[in-house]
Formats: C-alpha cells, structure tokens, sequence
C-alpha cells in the first residue's frame, strides 16, 4: 500500500487565526479521497506561521526527514509556492522528492517530467518570487504612508501602560489608550529615577519588593526592559515608527549553540532622522522625561569610570570548545585581598548541567594572546608557514612535474591502445578492460594536478596575505607596547576572530580572510588554528 502525506504551510500567524490552513488541509483531504488514497495522520505535515522564503520549518523538516528513510511515497501540496516562494528551493526540495522515488502532486498544478512542465514550474515559482516582493514593497510602502498620517496602527505591539484599541465598524481608526494600572507604574518609574536619582538596579528591586509584574506577566524585570521603557518617547506623547529597519543578518562574532532556526534578516538602528513620530496619549510630561535622559545618561558615565578599573581585552572573542558558550569577564578577590580578572564559562542554562571548564586568568591569557599578536604583525611569515604546515604539504607540490609525466604517458598509451585495437590487434574484450583501467588512472592524475595546482595558487594568495599583514602594521603609528587598550583591542580584533579555551589548552582561530585580496575572495583559503597550552590559574 502506498503511503500518501500531506503538506501544509501559511506565512503568518494571522493566516494562521483566520483558518486559511485549514482551508488548505480540506483541499488537500478532498482530492486525496477522490484519488481513493488513504492519509494517516502522522503524515500530516503542517507549518503555521513560517515563510516560504526559509527552508528551516518544522513541518518541512519533517517531512524531508520521513522521505530521506523511504517512507513516504505520495505527497499532496496545495501549490508549488506553499512548498517555498523562491524558485531555487523549489527545485531543490522536488529534486530531493525525486530521487527518493517521491511523487509529489499539486492540486492548481499538473506535474510530469517533461522539460516544458520543469519550465512552466520554473516560471510559476519565479512569478510567485516576484508577487512576494511586490507584496512585500507595497506593504512597507502602505506602513510609511500610515505612519506619516498619524496611524498608530503601524506601531506594533502596545507599550506597557497602554492597550491598543483595533479599528472600530464605524470606520475610526485604531488607537493607543492608556492602561491605568500600568501607567501608574510607569509613572512611578519616571519618578525614581527622574526625581529620586536611583539606578536602575534599584528599580528592579523596587518593583520586586512590591510584587509587580511585567507586561508577560513574569515576576523577574529586566535591566534592559526597564531600560528601554524609560528611553522609549511614547509616554511623553510620541510614538516612533521607523527606528529600525530589516536587512541582511548580521555575522556572528563567535559560533552559536543552541540557536534553534536560522536567521533570514537582522534588525538595524536607523538614523533619527528617518523616524517618524506619532501623537498619543503621554503618560509623563516631557520635563521629568527629560530629567531621566539626563540622570539615565549620568549613570551611564558612572558605570564606565567603575569598569575603567575591569577592562576585558578580548571581550567578545573568547568561547568554551566544550559547550560553545561564551567565556565571559568577571572580577573576583583572592586571599590576599586583591582583585584578579578571570575569564570563565557560561553556565548551561539553569535547567542544564554546567560545563564544568575551569576559570582563566585574565592577564595571563591576555599576556598570551598579545604576545602572539605581535609576533604575527613583525614576522607574519610564521603564521603562513604554520598554515603550510597544516593544510599544503610542501612535499605535495613538488609532484607536478612528475604527474604531468605521467598523465602525458598515460595519454600516449591510450592512443597507442586506440590504434592496436582498430588494427586488429586486440579483441573488444580486451581493449574494453585496459581502455576502462587506463581512463580511471587518467582521471586521478588530472584530480591530483588540479588539486595540486588550486594549491598553488592559495600558497601565491598566502604570499600576498604576508604584504597585506606588513601593510597593517606599518600603518600603526606607535610601538605596539605603547597603545593603548582600546588600540589593542582594535588589532587584537582586526588579526584574530575568537578564542576557544578548553580544560588543558587554547586554540586561536585568526582571521587570515580579513587579508585576503579583495578581487580574490579564495574559498580555498581556511582559517588558521594556532594550539597554544593553557595558563595556569593562581
């Protein structure tokens, strides 16, 4: 019996509320029971919610997942762009179904394998790619032009201290009203820190002292949130739209665990200028907003004189090769009474062991890792010869010659073979199995020059990659020793891309791409490892 499934997919969570998937599902059962195939449940695959521009769902994954095992042989999609809306994942995933043997039926859509048919599919998908965008522009263009007309119906989710009012059946448009149980709240945070002067830490112990809870309901509030309530314009009056805008996702500094799915796009600040502010109703008056701003401002001129005395110089870099999270900087007293930096891992979350890697010295390992440094911006040809050493293998490239020897040989003997065999010489049989041989050995040697040759051009790249360094450095006006921390910390960044401690050793992973030639992006050119022991602690 043939096991027939389902796929199912909206973009939104508000499709998802106004029942499309399950319009979608209906369809897909209807047509299902008039080809008298029978659907299991578990075969039932469903995204509510995911875009089809990203192949990572849930649902899909799946899916994908059950064919890759073979145990599916009919699926049942409602349209090609409820499988994905660009065309290359299209085509992707159907050749993915296909070769497992997968047939795979749209219902607005007649499949068969014909070129016509791929191309009609082609188009169809491409189409599909272009109404998304159009979709996509008209809907950031219909925001703006909200926005600049006062619709508070672009701003999103209410503030605390606010409750959004949805667009009435007479026609008014949506609007802000004020939560008077939340916005006395917010007053009194204004008043703490605008007239009382307190920090913010302060706060938090405040609103836990009295049991109040965030706008989720959560007993704990965040540094950041009340932050951000405190910065955030609305409660004099003054809504903003446009602070942020979407755009390409941002590079990772150091490897993520756990981070679940992959981002498509990152969120980026834009200019004040860009914003565009919208009347509601202020909870505050501007002049306490103001006095916050200022006292907000002065707290933060205070943390930076405090953390003047806790520099981290390689903040952000350094990461545990056990759990991959992230090594970070703390201050702590030993028994003589002074203070020693440390750098120590993340604790899993609380729900998790802790990994259980041991604390490193901040000095110490900053000692290290500057020392390392120098010596790569006065002789970066250590770090290149360390790179042969790993990944070229002087020895390998001294086989050119000798294999264009052989392949000429090779070609030579299969012309000679060619000749023999329409001569007469040897019968088909024969000719067929040393014809076949000879070919399979041609192969390997042109594999092995090729292999060979794409290394010499990295081991050209690498020589370029020695100026580059030399240039860096010749650029730094000073003596190396006598920058200063936020001048180190500016080349520690620019050579090095993270710090990997474990419990007996540190791997430096460097950013050998930063000096590549700009024209000559070489995939070929793999970061550079360098295992040094691991300091011990006090």
């Amino acid at each position: 019996m043939k096991v027939v499934s389902l796929y199912a997919r909206v973009s939104s969570e508000k499709q998802a509320q106004k029942g499309t998937i399950e319009s979608q599902i209906a369809e897909l059962e209807r047509r299902i029971s008039e080809d008298e195939e029978k659907l299991l449940n578990e075969y039932r695959f469903i995204d509510n919610g995911y875009s089809g521009s990203d192949l990572e769902r849930p649902g899909l994954d799946r899916l994908r997942d059950k064919v890759g095992k073979g145990e599916i042989d009919k699926i049942y999609i409602h349209s090609p762009d409820r499988l994905s809306r660009k065309t290359v994942y299209q085509m992707i995933l159907l050749e993915e179904f296909e070769k497992a043997g997968v047939e795979v039926i749209f219902l607005n859509y007649k499949t068969d394998k014909s070129p016509e048919s791929n191309l009609l599919l082609q188009m169809q998908g491409a189409v599909a790619e272009y109404e998304r965008a159009k979709m996509m522009e008209r809907y950031r263009r219909g925001k703006l032009h909200a926005a600049r007309r006062g619709s508070v119906s672009v701003i999103g989710k209410a503030s605390y201290g606010y409750r959004y009012i949805k667009k009435g059946t007479t026609g008014e448009e949506g609007k802000l009203e004020i939560n008077e149980e939340e916005a006395k709240v917010v007053r009194e945070l204004f008043m703490w820190v605008g007239k009382e002067r307190i920090r913010t830490i302060e706060v938090i112990c405040r609103l836990k002292e009295r049991s109040i809870r965030t706008q989720t309901g959560k007993e704990r509030w965040n540094r950041s949130t009340i932050s951000q309530i405190l910065k955030n314009p609305v409660y004099k009056g003054q809504a903003v739209y446009g602070r942020t805008k979407v755009g390409q996702v941002k590079p990772e500094i150091r490897p993520q665990r756990n981070a679940g799915r992959q981002k498509s796009c990152s969120r980026y600040s834009q200019d004040k200028e860009n914003w565009i502010y919208i009347a509601v109703p202020r909870i505050v008056d501007e002049e306490l907003f103001n006095a916050v701003q200022e006292q907000l401002a002065e707290n933060r001129k205070r943390v930076k004189r405090q953390e003047r005395k806790v520099a981290y110089l390689l903040q952000g870099l350094t990461v545990c090769q056990r759990c991959r999270y992230a090594y970070c900087g703390a201050s702590t007293i030993n028994r003589r009474g002074t203070y020693y930096h440390s750098y120590y891992c993340c604790t899993a979350p609380s729900y998790k062991e802790a990994c259980g890697n041991r604390p490193v010295q901040a000095d110490a390992l900053e000692t290290i890792i500057w020392k390392k440094v120098k010596g790569i911006l006065k002789k970066p040809e250590r770090l290149i010869n360390e790179y042969q050493r790993h990944q070229l293998g002087s020895k390998e490239l001294l086989l050119e010659e000798g294999l264009e020897r052989e392949e000429s040989k090779l070609k030579r003997g299969i012309s000679g073979l060619i000749d023999s065999y329409a001569r007469g010489y040897i019968n088909q049989e024969e000719f067929e199995l040393r014809i076949k041989g000879m070919k399979q050995r041609l192969k390997e040697k042109e594999e092995e020059k090729k292999r060979i040759k794409d290394k010499k051009e990295v081991q050209e790249e690498l020589t370029n990659i020695i100026g580059n360094i030399k240039e860096f450095y010749s650029g730094i006006k000073l003596e190396l020793d006598q920058l200063d921390w936020l001048e180190k910390r500016s080349v520690i960044r620019k050579l090095i891309e993270r710090v990997e401690i474990n419990v007996d050793n540190i791997t430096i992973v460097f950013r050998i791409k930063e000096f590549v030639t700009k024209n000559k992006q070489n995939q070929d050119i793999q970061a550079i490892r360098e295992r040094i022991a691991r300091p011990e602690s006090e």
